[in-house]
């Protein structure tokens, strides 16, 4: 079972333009969350989906001079770019790309092995998507969906409205009448913390936690950030600081949550 993580990326961001190039301890934030992501071993290709637009001409630079493999697309149709990502890999691999792991380049504090977890239990099920943010138990910023590619392709072929092209996978767990909707739970409830990078507020805390943990333990994991705020609690941001996926507000998203 080929699978294929497409990581989705853009310079315009609304709240902070240009985040993905910020510089986290010396290296742009982009660079840091895919070294922690080209580690999850369930995994067999990554591609970073970004627009064709100019202003994401300095992302493609910083990108591919770091030697990952970058797909150009729609800067506002997101669905249509993942569909020509995975058709670009298959056309250059001569490989079937059967499930895509969907990632969101907001994300530096993102565990490969949370990420692994996710892909485990979607193969060991009958899910057509499975995401461990259904029911949130993780920190926002440690979000992984993973959803056949048939299927994706199948939303992708409907005529679906604007908010399903951009958020990808919305039109997957809205149609739960259709397709079969699995969420992978941690023991632990942590979804009131917050480690997504919206607002340079979010990027100050995720660069503090990299200066305390990074130098020591470049492979910290989930649990070392957990520590990390048990000791430091006060510097802790959680869901009051913001919404959690705020880009989903008023949006009917069927299963989210159920």
């Amino acid at each position: 079972m080929t699978t294929l993580a497409v990581l989705q990326a853009r310079m315009t961001s609304t709240r902070f333009p240009g985040k993905v190039l910020s510089p986290l301890l010396g290296e742009p934030m982009i660079l840091r969350q895919l070294e922690r992501v080209s580690r999850a071993g369930l995994i067999d290709e990554l591609i970073v989906a970004t627009s064709a637009d100019p202003s994401d001409d300095p992302l493609v630079e910083a990108l591919e001079s770091a030697g990952y493999n970058v797909y150009r697309g729609s800067l506002d149709d997101v669905l249509a770019r993942f569909i020509g990502a995975i058709d670009t890999f298959e056309s250059n691999t001569g490989f079937t790309a059967e499930v895509v792991v969907r990632l969101t380049a907001d994300c530096p504090l993102a565990s490969p092995r949370v990420i692994d977890e996710v892909i485990t239990e979607f193969r060991a099920s009958e899910a057509d998507y499975l995401s461990n943010t259904m029911t949130p138990t993780y920190p926002d910023g440690l979000d992984a969906e993973v959803v056949k590619v048939s299927v994706l392709r199948e939303v992708a072929s409907l005529a679906i409205d604007l908010p399903e092209r951009e958020h990808v996978t919305l039109g997957v767990y809205r149609r739960n009448d259709a397709y079969a909707i699995g969420n992978h739970a941690d023991s632990r409830n942590n979804s009131d913390l917050r480690w997504t990078v919206d607002t340079p507020e979010d990027f100050s805390f995720v660069s503090q936690v990299y200066q305390e943990l990074y130098p020591s333990n470049p492979n910290f994991e989930y649990e070392d950030v957990l520590d990390y705020l048990r000791k430091y609690p006060e510097r802790s941001r959680t869901e009051k600081d913001a919404v959690r996926n705020a880009a989903l507000q008023g949006i009917d998203t069927g299963a989210m949550n159920a």
